[in-house]
């Protein structure tokens, strides 16, 4: 069986992390994604609102993002049940959040949810810019390949 959903969209709110009893975070936020097509009648484009719940991410969630943050989320998609006020037995999607990642494409001023590398939180592994800083050790491994000069004016393909 197959169960993985990717979305791309904006927070609709700041997220809101929380703790279990046993001190678990866990965080919930909504997307706003818009449909690839226009509607119609109007010409433009719906929004679906969906539901996330971040549980080994929250805290980086919490951290880097806020209302308008732009994210790619991955994860599977779950339905939960539950009962309202009136008694009623009530089901809801939401995204069970297993990558995030930062979805803007430069930095904005004082924003700290945008990355000029792309960075995320991936299965547990947060990314600095120093894990994209070119390495001086001389014993990297360069698997054959070499580095060209700035002053070469041709290609070598």
């Amino acid at each position: 069986m197959l169960n993985h959903i990717t979305i791309m969209g904006r927070l609709t709110r700041d997220p809101e992390l929380r703790y279990t009893p046993s001190q678990t975070p866990v965080t919930t936020f909504s997307l706003a994604v818009e449909r690839d097509y226009t509607n119609r009648d109007t010409n433009e484009r719906q929004t679906d609102f969906i539901d996330c719940v971040a549980w080994r991410s929250a805290e980086f969630v919490s951290k880097y993002f806020q209302k308008g943050s732009m994210a790619v989320v991955s994860g599977r998609l779950q339905i939960r049940e539950w009962t309202d006020r009136d008694g009623n037995k009530r089901r809801s999607p939401e995204v069970n959040v297993e990558n995030v990642y930062f979805g803007d494409s430069k930095r904005r001023e004082g924003d700290v949810s945008a990355s000029p590398y792309g960075g995320g939180f991936n299965n547990g592994n947060s990314y600095s810019s120093n894990d994209y800083a070119p390495q001086s050790d001389s014993s990297v491994q360069t698997d054959g390949f070499e580095e060209l000069s700035d002053d070469d004016g041709e290609l070598p393909f």
